[in-house]
């Protein structure tokens, strides 16, 4: 598994975004941070599930701007809309 499947496994879209505003919202030197943070996000997410996501993140972080993180996106064929519900992938 990658990195990127690891961080977003069990995350919904909607999930890291409440995370991303909890941790804008709840200091760090909060007692009790990761219950808050957990509780406004709701769902199954307890204090142990936030904070290893936020190491996780952070570690990613650290490779980003250490360099050693291959960030680029790989090559993409073009692809062509048809009838906005069908796409067809044109090969060199």
């Amino acid at each position: 598994m990658d990195d990127c499947s690891k961080v977003l496994r069990g995350w919904s879209w909607e999930e890291n975004k409440l995370f991303e505003l909890a941790l804008a919202v709840v200091d760090n030197q909060y007692p009790d941070r990761w219950e808050v943070i957990a509780a406004m996000i709701g769902g199954n997410k307890n204090a142990g599930d936030v904070q290893e996501h936020y190491e996780t993140l952070l570690e990613d972080l650290h490779l980003i701007e250490s360099g050693k993180l291959d960030h680029k996106l790989p090559q993409t064929q073009p692809c062509l809309l048809l009838e906005f519900t069908h796409s067809l992938c044109l090969s060199d």
